[in-house]
């Protein structure tokens, strides 16, 4: 891949440019990859056909009179077309050969044909309200989305563009930009929409057009928002809920703001907008902001996972600390969004921390939501599902369960934003690997490929995350002069080791990145090594959901123990670690396409409980605080347990039941 989602200007004022080319060819994402390529994505055009967008579509163009009606629940179906449309295309930007990349080649050009036909001859394009007989474009900036579904138009012509070369669609996007320019700005229409995305995308635009126009414009939405403009809703009356101004990010300017705050995912597209803006006019102030709301999202706001969001009501951030295991919301789609963001400030910044967190984004919150099969979806990603879950209590409130907001796996949604969102970014992932300076090339996250960047190219071969070596071969290089190899050390690596050329490395790791500049020769190779041990993880104190309890991680993953793991009638509502007990690696071919799990003690909780109340007396003796292992009055301690983990990401592949990633703490007595 030799393009991807970002870019940057010859003028863009970023620490670190995106690599020139990347590919990578083996291991986790390679095989994840691989599923989305050869299941996921093809399988788009048939869902989007059986959901009724391609319908739509097809009745705006007024080429099926009998399918006059919008179809759907929702105004902004269209983006999900889009959002097929920019994974295929990034598929396509792989270069593969044979028959399935012609059917996709076709089905893309399908598509692309059938959203230019759909156009409105003033360049307008969103079918619910082209088709809707009392719809009005641009009168509900709240719930419509017509801005939304004009952003991943845009994102998917770009894509299109880079990938194949053809005008069509990208002609397609600047109509529909240059009609919202002449409609949205100072002394226009001066309200914003109430799902950011248009930002990023015309910056994006920009950088493909050349078309300055465009930057200004998303500079303007950026700075317009948090004045009022949505207020706390649409007019008493209209559809949908009245949730208040912080739900839109619509309470604060992005350059004030403190915390971030409302809707998860609307947060992030607004933040990775305001990040592609930042970046091309290096505009300090608003750099220090996004500083300043990452950092409140980092440090208060975010799974273990990496996910976010805490509510399922409105689907939002929650407050500082409110992170709750089984109330989880952390949508498939706000993983994404964090990546998106993050992986923009490690380009504006060139600070490691903001691909810290887009690595456990990426292998924990993010792959969770798709199946290992690549068939069905989870659009919620909560941390724990309880033994006595009520959507489990049958089979027909099992049907009645799977949905949105269900921790059941689905193939498709109403609301279908997030399978084409995963398939897109596992089609563009080679673009997050690596990027490049005047000093060098950096891998910011590995895996299996070659990357070039920064005047030279590396080849990149491990067995991460299962393993933590990782062999680095340099094959081009400046002959004339120094040339910095950066590799990213991950902050949950407390120790590690390199080599070069089986010589232990002089430098030292410094914020996040182990550093090594020389006149390199080609072949010469870097042998990384990090540690895997598998180690227990405290919550922070402040986390009054988990607090008492620890998680199980190794590398890079976050483990849950999941209900077919475990001993016969073992309840995981029931029972407690060990934590001074061993945790025991074993790699499982065989398990959940190639994992390694670790087992761990665990003991059953002994409470005595006296007559029908739940609650007692909390004392400081032995036994007296609740939970306590030995009970009261003598009775026997329990025998320990041997309980099964597995990768987070892996969960609910199998029959449903019980799971949990924070598990309490429980040490035996004596």
């Amino acid at each position: 891949m030799s393009a991807g989602p970002i870019r940057l200007t010859r003028e863009a004022r970023t620490a670190l440019r995106p690599a020139t080319a990347a590919r990578i060819t083996g291991g986790f994402w390679a095989a994840r990859r691989r599923v989305n390529a050869e299941v996921s994505v093809p399988q788009g055009p048939d869902r989007l056909e059986r959901a009724g967008n391609l319908a739509n579509l097809r009745a705006a163009a007024g080429a099926a009179p009998e399918e006059s009606g919008f179809r759907g629940d929702f105004p902004f179906q269209d983006s999900d077309v889009h959002k097929w449309l920019e994974a295929a295309s990034w598929q396509l930007a792989d270069g593969g050969e044979g028959p399935a990349e012609e059917e996709l080649s076709r089905q893309t050009e399908r598509l692309a044909g059938l959203i230019a036909a759909a156009q409105a001859e003033d360049g307008y394009l969103q079918t619910y309200y082209q088709l809707g007989p009392d719809a009005r474009r641009w009168a509900d900036p709240h719930w419509g989305h017509e801005l939304y579904c004009a952003g991943h138009l845009l994102q998917a012509a770009v894509a299109h563009h880079r990938a194949t070369g053809r005008d069509g669609l990208l002609d397609v996007a600047v109509r529909y930009a240059d009609l919202i320019d002449a409609t949205f700005g100072p002394g226009k229409d001066e309200t914003v929409c109430g799902h950011p995305e248009i930002e990023t995308a015309l910056v994006e635009l920009y950088r493909e057009t050349g078309e300055r126009r465009y930057l200004d414009l998303a500079g303007y939405f950026v700075d317009r928002r948090g004045r009022g403009s949505l207020g706390d809703g649409p007019p008493e009356g209209s559809p949908g809920p009245r949730p208040g101004a912080p739900y839109w990010q619509d309470h604060v300017p992005v350059r004030e703001a403190t915390a971030v705050a409302g809707h998860a995912v609307r947060q992030l597209y607004l933040l990775a907008g305001a990040a592609d803006v930042a970046a091309e006019t290096g505009d300090e102030g608003l750099r220090e902001a996004l500083v300043r709301l990452w950092e409140d999202m980092a440090a208060t706001k975010t799974h273990l996972t990496g996910g976010v969001g805490s509510r399922h009501e409105l689907e939002s951030f929650g407050d500082a600390y409110e992170l709750p295991p089984d109330r989880a919301y952390a949508e498939t789609c706000a993983a994404i969004a964090a990546i998106h963001f993050g992986w923009r400030m490690a380009l504006l910044t060139g600070e490691a921390r903001y691909s810290d967190l887009v690595e456990r984004t990426l292998f924990n919150g993010f792959a969770s939501g798709v199946s290992i099969d690549g068939e069905r979806w989870l659009y919620v990603n909560p941390l724990r599902v309880r033994h006595d879950d009520e959507n489990r209590k049958d089979d027909e409130n099992r049907k009645a369960a799977t949905g949105d907001q269900s921790a059941h796996r689905t193939p498709w949604f109403r609301c279908a934003c997030c399978p084409p969102n995963v398939m897109r970014l596992l089609a563009s992932l080679p673009h997050y690997m690596a990027s490049g300076d005047a000093e060098g090339l950096q891998l910011h996250q590995y895996a299996s490929g070659s990357y070039e960047a920064g005047g030279g190219a590396v080849r990149v071969g491990t067995g991460y995350p299962w393993e933590g070596r990782i062999a680095v071969v340099v094959y081009a290089a400046p002959p004339e002069k120094d040339w910095t190899l950066s590799l990213r050390i991950p902050h949950w690596a407390r120790t590690y080791e390199a080599t070069v050329g089986r010589e232990p490395v002089a430098e030292r790791a410094e914020n996040g990145w182990l550093r090594l500049r020389r006149r390199w020769r080609p072949g010469e190779t870097v042998v990384l090594s990090l540690p895997l041990d598998p180690r227990l993880t405290r919550p922070d104190p402040r986390v009054d959901g988990v607090r008492g309890c620890a998680a199980i991680e190794r590398g890079p993953l976050v483990y849950c123990l999941e209900q077919p793991d475990q001993p016969a009638g073992l309840r995981l509502d029931d029972i407690g670690l060990d934590p001074d007990a061993a945790l025991i690696p074993e790699h499982r071919p065989e398990l959940l396409g190639r994992v390694t799990v670790i087992t761990a003690l665990a003991l059953p909780h002994t409470v005595a409980r006296d007559g029908w109340w739940p609650y007692r007396s909390g004392g400081t003796g032995p036994g007296g605080a609740a939970g306590g292992a030995g009970g009261a009055g003598g009775a026997k301690a329990p025998e320990p347990v041997p309980v099964t983990a597995i990768p987070y990401y892996a969960w609910a592949n199998r029959e449903p039941g019980a799971m949990r990633v924070w598990i309490p703490v429980q040490t035996p007595p004596g």
